[in-house]
């Protein structure tokens, strides 16, 4: 149970049935308030629920006939057991949505927890149509011909798309699974974990304008235009805040 102390300010938590005393000043009886954390009322339109949603994060690998390509997805979803179908959600802003929708064919590598930030430099910051991702980096080939990035990844997954389906800024692709390994046994990076404990951290800063909350790619200015696209990871105005 929570309590608040009107003596210090003290704001602490006692378990049931054990004698309320203020961990600061030591208070007790009357000047010691039980707070109320029972929720009597839903609240509605914070949009900002969906980021409760849980999610992993993966490098997706494609080729166009000339170079290998990657990039960073943070929506894939098994479907079946028998045959084995996967969802993979992708941007169609992204260079790989058109090279997947073309080959029908992709890798998805989850990301291991133990991955630094410059993987997400590498695949998720900059463009396939003009950069290849995989200068310098060290990978195999599966039996699809694809990349597999042997380091900071746990496994991959061959996937030959069984269907395809446009919805509003995303093109989704039902696959079949058609191979598939273990590199490691370290777990898949969430998306929550990217957000603690990888991603940089913000300088404080008195800019005025606008920070993407996926990237963190800045905007200046002092209104948002309404059809504002991320440059760097295709997201739209609802995924920006202010700089504070």
């Amino acid at each position: 149970m929570k309590y608040k102390c009107h003596i210090c300010g003290e704001i602490f938590e006692i378990p049931s049935g054990e004698e309320v005393i203020c961990p600061l000043c030591y208070a007790s009886g009357d000047v010691i308030e039980k707070l109320d954390d029972e929720i009597k009322e839903l609240p509605v339109g914070d949009k900002s629920a969906v980021y409760n949603i849980g999610y992993g994060l993966y490098v997706i690998t494609s080729n166009d006939g000339k170079k290998d390509n990657g990039m960073i997805c943070n929506t894939v979803v098994q479907l079946t057991s028998d045959p084995m179908r996967v969802l993979v959600s992708i941007n169609k802003a992204n260079y790989t949505h058109d090279v997947v929708k073309e080959t029908r064919l992709l890798n998805v590598c989850p990301i291991s927890e133990s991955a630094p930030f410059s993987v997400f430099e590498r695949f998720g910051f900059k463009s396939g149509r003009d950069t290849d991702k995989f200068d310098g980096c060290a990978f195999l080939r599966s039996e699809n011909e694809l990349a597999v990035p042997t380091e900071n990844v746990n496994s991959y997954m061959s996937l030959w798309v069984e269907s395809y389906q446009e919805v509003g800024t995303h093109g989704i692709f039902i696959c079949l699974l058609t191979e598939s390994g273990k590199l490691n046994n370290e777990p898949t990076m969430s998306y929550a974990y990217y957000h603690a404990n990888v991603k940089p951290k913000k300088k404080p800063t008195k800019k005025q304008g606008f920070v993407c909350k996926i990237c963190g790619w800045e905007y200046e200015g002092e209104t948002l235009p309404d059809d504002i696209v991320c440059p760097i990871c295709k997201h739209g105005a609802a995924d920006f805040e202010p700089i504070k």
